[in-house]
């Protein structure tokens, strides 16, 4: 009876791995000879906008105003400039400044300079009852970090870095404003004058050398300005050329 059991059991493991093996070479099978499942590609539209790796935007029309800037300033490549705004012949405008034109204009004028990370803005109306609008006059440097809005900057005038000028502050010509600075609103810098602090004050006036030289300092930054305007041609690759000839030369690029 054992020895009987015994055949019984072993018949029935073999017959189980033989269906095993069966049904494991049909899989194999199927699987070799079933045709691969087509690669779905995502053809972008034709009409789709084309963003660079920043993607930003560089001049953004709002509503009728569009950004004007002339042939010969400089504008960084990742600069904002929004609205009612313009720039000036021999104007420069630097790395991560942002010029908000949406509620009033902004003037660059002619030969002068907002550097690193600045925002210039302006108000629909001012408290004081002066323009709004943001005026940075010819040969003006303004330094890196500061905020100005709805404020007059007069010619030949130097603007410290990290300095608020609030609304209907004004800058009068040949006059410097020290690193840090905050201009209330409504407050008037003389001509002529050395201001500085939080609030500004009145420091000392200005020498004759010392107002001779701030014109220019605006004229230094707009010979470099040149330099940095040869490497970003807007339509061109000429710069990759350029890299690759002086490799040839065995200049460090």
């Amino acid at each position: 009876m054992a020895t009987s059991l015994a055949r019984i059991s072993r018949r029935c493991v073999t017959s189980s791995n033989l269906i095993r093996r069966h049904f494991a070479a049909e899989a194999v099978a199927v699987a070799t000879t079933e045709a691969p499942k087509p690669i779905s590609e995502v053809t972008p539209s034709p009409d789709r906008v084309k963003w660079d790796y920043r993607g930003q935007r560089q001049i953004i029309p709002l509503g009728q105003w569009l950004p004007k800037v002339a042939v010969d300033a400089y504008v960084a490549p990742n600069v904002v400039l929004a609205g009612q705004v313009t720039v000036w012949d021999g104007s420069s405008v630097w790395n991560g400044a942002v010029l908000r034109g949406d509620l009033n204009k902004i003037t660059l004028g002619f030969c002068s300079n907002v550097q690193e990370r600045c925002v210039v803005h302006a108000a629909w109306s001012s408290p004081t009852g002066l323009p709004a609008e943001t005026l940075i006059d010819r040969y003006v440097t303004v330094g890196a970090y500061s905020l100005l809005r709805s404020c007059t900057v007069e010619p030949e005038c130097i603007i410290g870095q990290h300095s608020i000028l609030m609304e209907g502050s004004l800058v009068e010509t040949r006059s410097i404003l020290e690193a840090g600075s905050v201009v209330p609103p409504g407050r008037r810098i003389p001509s002529g004058e050395l201001w500085g602090g939080n609030p500004a004050r009145f420091i000392r006036t200005l020498t004759n050398e010392e107002t001779l030289e701030i014109p220019k300092l605006a004229v230094a930054i707009n010979h470099l300005s040149g330099d940095y305007f040869s490497e970003f041609l807007p339509y061109s690759t000429v710069y990759l050329e350029v890299e690759k000839f002086k490799k040839s030369l065995g200049i460090a690029v």
